[in-house]
């Protein structure tokens, strides 16, 4: 879940306490919850708080969280328990660019700790924190379903697979300088076909 897929002006900081949807978050919010059965609207806690997390520039407050309880009719500790369990939100503000390594056994042999390492000397920060010019936040993350393509990596809705430290080097340059960059594997291979080429169905149009 990116952290920064949709800015807003309507967003918590130290000097403000006040959140609620946007108009088009709300009606997002009731369409998800109009797909559960009269009562279970608590079900829907999962995906109000992307939306909630998404409007607020990629994290969730104590503020945050007390309106989705309300939203939902329910206790906010329903609230706090996910919004702690699951590694997706955010409860401390993170950077425009939100790096998430992979540092599960396909990633790692292939070289995800090298990945980290790069990000630690180039950006200047350790994992769980962000560039003091808030481009950047860094953490490492369980296996995110992209073996074959390893090592990956996840920045905001994106992957980059197949990188080296030489091509995720220039994708952090093209990244704090603004420019667009190639998303998906970074080799001449098509999707989780074999880096190689095809094996097999060769003549198959």
């Amino acid at each position: 879940m990116s952290p920064k897929a949709k800015k807003s002006n309507n967003k918590v900081s130290a000097n403000e306490v006040d959140f609620s949807f946007d108009e088009e978050n709300l009606a997002k919010a009731n369409a998800i919850i109009a797909k559960y059965p009269e009562g279970r609207q608590r079900s829907a806690v999962i995906p109000l708080l992307d939306i909630a997390q998404r409007q607020n520039d990629g994290w969730l407050s104590r503020t945050v969280l007390d309106y989705v309880a309300n939203f939902l009719s329910v206790p906010p500790i329903k609230i706090y328990e996910v919004a702690t369990f699951y590694t997706m939100f955010n409860l401390k503000p993170v950077g425009q660019n939100f790096i998430q390594v992979c540092r599960t056994t396909p990633c790692w042999l292939r070289g995800s700790d090298k990945l980290t390492k790069l990000c630690k000397d180039k950006l200047g920060i350790d994992v769980g924190q962000t560039t003091k010019d808030g481009l950047f936040s860094l953490i490492e993350v369980e296996c995110l379903g992209a073996c074959v393509n390893a090592p990956m990596v996840q920045i905001n809705d994106h992957y980059y697979e197949d990188l080296t430290t030489e091509r995720f080097d220039a994708i952090l340059d093209d990244l704090k300088s603004g420019k667009e960059v190639k998303i998906g594997t970074q080799i001449d291979r098509i999707n989780s076909a074999p880096a190689s080429g095809m094996t097999v169905l060769k003549d198959t149009e």
